[in-house]
């Protein structure tokens, strides 16, 4: 007995009673609990062990020390509590649609020569629900977004995390301590345009009671812009009598509702039909030529767009073009009265609606070349006449003034009387 005092002051309870059973084990008496970790809103088994159970009084409190069992009777009138096992082992019992204020230390106490208790912890986890997504102001081009993302209720707090395009956007986090849960938010700020209207971003909440699953809240910018208008024209050329139709493209975030066709400088012939963006008009005349307008606006801007309408005369020809160095094939267009062009008429390719006079190029630059080469080769005799003749002339000039001074030189000899013969076998020409 004095080693057992010895015990009694220097160890604990427990590992006395344990000692003691070492030492008198058909008489040890223990109990033992199991902590427990639980989901709110679900259920949680609480376990007493009891070890050599003799029929003692058994009692299970709760963390305000309100007896729930008294030896397997109930004590506190709370469904939620039931008594599912009582054997000499094992005490069980269970409590269903458990919330936070569950949450603390339930006693398992026997009763015998020395009170004996052993405490289960009940944790209650709270996931957190799917987070919301708010936008403080609204998202206009070439402006910023400031996104935040928030868990309102969670514990332990729920960690959030920002994705876009697979990658992650660091946020400013700010947690609040509610008591027995938390509250958590993630803000971004990020510039926008219009291209990113409709763009794809998600906010992820993971936590412990979930695994490896995460809440996931998907979110789309809305971006605001003014509107983009453009006129779709029609395909090919109009002429009188043919139909047009106009049709108004039109973007913008908020889409316009209201799209205006107008006529600069003019007002719409009476023919024009309006639905939507679409302008028809029938049975199209020259006096329908001028440019057409479409505008739309929104909030945050306007815009318009202008088609001109060019109507050519309905005329019907027929070409046929005799075979030259350059062949044009008959030309034949809407159904009118034919008119038969000669060879010296073809289409103007710059207004189809329009014929013009043309000469054959080959023929009258043969001719011309020929009266060319003709004049060349007059101008070329006469030269070649006027250069012969001024030539010739200064000839006759030289040998007229050459005759005159052997007339001279006779008559001096015959004034010295000399041989007349002789002079004249000399200066005889």
């Amino acid at each position: 007995m004095a080693f057992l005092t010895v015990w009694n002051y220097c160890v604990p309870p427990l590992l006395l009673i344990t000692a003691s059973c070492l030492v008198r084990t058909a008489h040890c008496q223990a109990v033992q609990a199991e902590n427990v970790t639980v989901l709110e809103g679900g259920t949680a088994q609480i376990s007493c062990r009891l070890q050599n159970y003799d029929g003692s009084i058994v009692v299970i409190q709760n963390p305000r020390r309100q007896t729930l069992f008294f030896n397997g009777t109930r004590a506190l009138k709370d469904d939620r509590f039931q008594m599912v096992l009582f054997t000499p082992r094992l005490v069980r019992i269970t409590l269903t649609n458990v919330s936070v204020f569950d949450e603390g230390g339930y006693f398992c106490q026997l009763y015998t020569d020395a009170t004996h208790h052993q405490v289960a912890t009940l944790s209650v986890l709270v996931p957190p629900e799917t987070p919301t997504v708010d936008a403080k102001e609204e998202a206009v081009e070439g402006g910023e977004v400031e996104l935040t993302c928030m868990s309102p209720r969670s514990k332990p707090a729920a960690t959030l995390r920002w994705i876009r395009n697979g990658r992650e956007i660091p946020g400013v986090v700010s947690q609040q301590d509610n008591g027995k849960t938390f509250s958590v938010s993630s803000t971004i700020r990020i510039p926008v345009e219009r291209k990113d209207n409709g763009a794809a971003l998600s906010c992820e909440a993971f936590h412990p009671a979930l695994g490896t699953q995460r809440r996931i809240r998907h979110y789309r910018l809305d971006v605001y812009f003014a509107p983009t208008v453009r006129i779709v024209p029609p395909s090919g050329i109009l002429r009188e009598g043919d139909s047009l139709t106009l049709t108004c493209s039109v973007t913008g975030n908020p889409l316009p509702r209201n799209i205006q066709w107008s006529k600069i400088n003019d007002t719409l012939p009476e023919r024009a039909e309006i639905s939507g963006p679409t302008l028809q008009i029938s049975r199209l005349s020259q006096s329908h030529n001028g440019t057409y307008l479409c505008q739309a606006q929104n909030n945050y801007g306007r815009a318009a767009d202008h088609y001109t309408l060019l109507v050519y005369d309905n005329v019907s020809v027929t070409t046929t073009v005799r075979p030259t160095c350059t062949s044009t094939q008959p030309i034949t267009s809407h159904p009118a009265t034919p008119t038969l062009l000669t060879p010296n008429f073809i289409l103007d390719p710059k207004d189809p609606g329009a014929v013009v006079e043309t000469h054959s190029a080959v023929p009258y630059a043969v001719i011309g070349g020929v009266l060319a080469l003709l004049v060349f080769t007059v101008i070329c005799v006469l030269i070649v006449t006027i250069w012969c003749s001024v030539r010739q002339k200064g000839s006759y000039l030289t040998h007229e003034a050459s005759g005159l001074d052997e007339h001279g030189e006779v008559q001096e000899a015959f004034l010295n009387g000399n041989d007349a013969s002789q002079g004249k076998k000399e200066y005889l020409l």
